[in-house]
């Protein structure tokens, strides 16, 4: 029995493609006033969002900010370090100069015995080669005799013993030279004991020259 009519026509469901190319030759199609059709845009994001490229672009400065903050971080543990490699050297050097002081300082009276020995004559043979050894030794680690007779009175590397008046000096002079001073570099380590002369003080003007 045939289908009943109900006074409906079937028909075919319609396809439109609405898609922009021309998925057999690749190229855009053409509306109907003759322009090529442009794909439509991107709906915004839901709640304003940024567009993918602003959103990159403000990762890249939190990026360049934070490599900023490193680059300052390191660059001050390296001062840091520097300046904590010279402390250790400092502080390494004066150690070693306090110790090497404070061992010449004790061999100072046997260098006084061997001055003494020589003035006397008495420094001959093999004591003579060994003396000469100990001072060659103590020389290369710095230690230099000074104070010389006739040399001004200087009150920072001098110490006077003895005390005088001479015609012979117009300024206080150390004269005679009781024991010599020693030093390592620019350091003191015993001043050296001297008898000091001071000029003669002018004699009083007399009455008569006044006449």
């Amino acid at each position: 029995m045939p289908p009943r009519d109900n006074g409906h026509e079937h028909s075919e469901p319609v396809i439109r493609d609405n898609r922009k190319i021309d998925p057999e030759t690749g190229q855009a199609r053409v509306s109907s006033d003759g322009k090529p059709e442009q794909p439509a845009e991107a709906p915004a994001e839901p709640g304003g969002a940024a567009p993918a490229g602003a959103g990159a672009t403000g990762e890249e400065g939190e990026l360049q900010a934070q490599l900023a903050e490193r680059t300052a971080d390191l660059q001050r543990l390296q001062a840091e370090y520097t300046n904590y490699r010279r402390r250790v050297e400092r502080d390494r050097v004066a150690v070693r100069e306090q110790a090497v002081a404070g061992a010449l300082t004790e061999l100072l009276p046997v260098l006084d015995d061997i001055g003494r020995a020589r003035d006397h004559g008495e420094l001959t043979g093999g004591f003579a080669k060994v003396a000469e050894s100990l001072e060659a030794a103590l020389t290369k680690l710095g230690l230099s005799p000074f104070g010389q007779k006739g040399e001004p009175f200087d009150p920072t590397v001098h110490e006077a013993l003895m005390h005088s008046y001479s015609p012979d000096v117009t300024e206080p002079t150390a004269v005679e030279v009781l024991q010599s001073g020693y030093r390592m570099g620019d350091r003191v380590l015993r001043p050296a004991r001297v008898a000091v002369a001071e000029p003669e003080d002018a004699p009083p003007a007399s009455a008569d020259d006044d006449n």
